[in-house]
């Protein structure tokens, strides 16, 4: 089994997809990254082939624009999203790339390939070809496997294997047995595990970078309106819903006074239950629109563990920030057993890898905060979880829009929800494991018929009555 970190879970990236989009991002810049100057100087065109789901789908989710700016260099992490367009249309008036100082021949409208068919190993894959003078040729292939993990062929999947953990986790049963034998909390076992791959400072400082990325995002997404790119006319609704919210609260000028300012209205049930609302919409607005989110663990799924961690500083007694730690650790671990047990890919799962696994690691990491035992935040993870199996994923025109925006604010209020029976039950008499959700979420996305996979072939997807956008 892979030892994955909580930040392996939660990665900071762009837009719209971390499978579709984020995914082969890296993968083009690990292909650039590992060209050197001399082989490089004999190469005289490159081109990309996406198969599968990224091809049914990709122009909606922007693949063709992620693996342009990783063959220019850009880090996700980093990389001015204002300017994303500029960049790709710089290369497109060139038709070139320059790796090493040396330009080469790209054509994107040529020489990005959209073949339909499938790989065997995964839906998501792509490859890249470079030409030398010499008539020869390299081509790497690489899978995006969900949350913006790549694989590339023929190769491990990560340092992560080589790791020894105080306390190995591969299933929900084993992280149980951990909290009972050291009488502490799910986030003290995986705490203890982060401290393997990283000092505990740099854990803080990773913990407070993502933190904060996730609340500029929701507060950029409650500060802009127009319409959403892609073709739909979607209408930006966090920025409407957010400024009613706020009708008599005067403006602010930062994320951290608006938040105080939130915390200080009325806390009546219909409010509160649209700021949570308003908190995803925004989180995946922003994502539709090339913004920068985290993957929690995709970004289609990125506004339900915000919206629900927000929930929490605004609106329970006695909120403290010092417990966005333990939210982060338990939640990160919930998703890293379904990532080892099942999947969090759309492509292989449908919406039930990306909104299903969202609802369920938010559940477990409120319910943490609020006092639940370890039994209650698995019990809160499965309840989450089992009202989602089956969850279709069938994004209209290939985009990340309808029904995806929307299905973070169900996702957050199913979390919610989740969370509240866990912590009204005696988990010790629950019927249904966390570990027999898994496996069987793993099994109905195997017996899933492969047009609610992400393909915009099934669903909503071809049944909506307007006219479909082509981009």
């Amino acid at each position: 089994m892979e030892r994955l970190s909580v930040f392996d879970i939660f990665k900071i990236g762009v837009g719209p997809s971390s499978s579709h989009t984020l995914g082969p991002w890296k993968a083009a810049l690990d292909f650039r990254n590992s060209i050197g100057p001399e082989e490089w100087s004999k190469v005289h065109t490159l081109e990309v082939f996406l198969y599968g789901s990224l091809s049914k789908t990709g122009k909606g989710h922007g693949t063709d624009i992620a693996v342009i700016m990783g063959l220019l260099g850009h880090d996700p992490v980093t990389v001015n999203t204002a300017k994303i367009n500029d960049f790709v249309q710089e290369v497109y008036n060139e038709e070139s790339i320059s790796i090493h100082d040396k330009p080469v021949y790209f054509a994107p409208n040529t020489h990005i390939h959209f073949e339909p068919f499938e790989k065997e190993y995964h839906p998501n894959t792509l490859e890249i070809l470079i030409r030398f003078n010499d008539n020869t040729h390299r081509r790497e292939q690489y899978y995006s496997v969900g949350g913006g993990f790549i694989e590339k062929q023929n190769q491990s999947k990560g340092n992560a294997h080589s790791i020894e953990l105080p306390f190995p986790i591969d299933r929900a049963s084993e992280l149980l047995n951990y909290t009972i034998q050291n009488k502490c909390a799910i986030s003290d076992v995986v705490y203890e595990n982060e401290k393997a791959f990283r000092p505990e400072d740099a854990i803080n400082t990773q913990i407070a970078s993502i933190y904060d990325t996730m609340l500029q995002c929701v507060y950029r997404g409650c500060h802009t309106e127009g319409i959403l790119p892609g073709g739909l006319s979607v209408t930006r609704r966090a920025y409407t819903l957010s400024s009613q919210l706020m009708e008599l609260t005067k403006s602010t000028n930062n994320p951290e006074e608006w938040l105080h300012n939130i915390k200080n209205q009325k806390h009546a049930f219909n409010t509160i239950n649209k700021w949570v609302s308003c908190f995803a919409l925004a989180v995946n607005e922003e994502n539709a629109a090339f913004g920068r989110v985290v993957t929690s663990p995709t970004n289609g799924a990125a506004g339900v563990i915000p919206a629900v961690l927000l929930y929490y500083l605004c609106f329970c007694d006695n909120a403290q920030e010092s417990d966005i730690k333990k939210f982060i650790l338990t939640s990160g671990e919930i998703g890293s057993l379904f990532k080892k047990g099942a999947t969090i890919s759309a492509a292989v799962g449908g919406c039930q890898a990306e909104i299903g696994v969202s609802s369920s690691m938010a559940a477990a990491g409120l319910t943490e905060i609020l006092g639940g035992n370890p039994q209650q935040v698995l019990m809160a993870a499965e309840i989450a979880m089992e009202h989602h199996l089956g969850l279709t994923c069938d994004p209209i025109g290939g985009l990340v829009q309808i029904p995806c925006i929307e299905r973070n604010a169900m996702g957050a209020m199913k979390a919610i929800t989740a969370s509240t029976l866990a912590l009204s039950s005696d988990a010790n008499r629950a019927i249904v494991s966390l570990d027999d959700v898994i496996k069987t979420m793993w099994e109905t996305a195997q017996d899933m018929n492969n047009k609610y996979k992400e393909t915009a072939e099934g669903g909503l997807a071809i049944n909506l009555s307007v006219i479909q956008p082509s981009c």
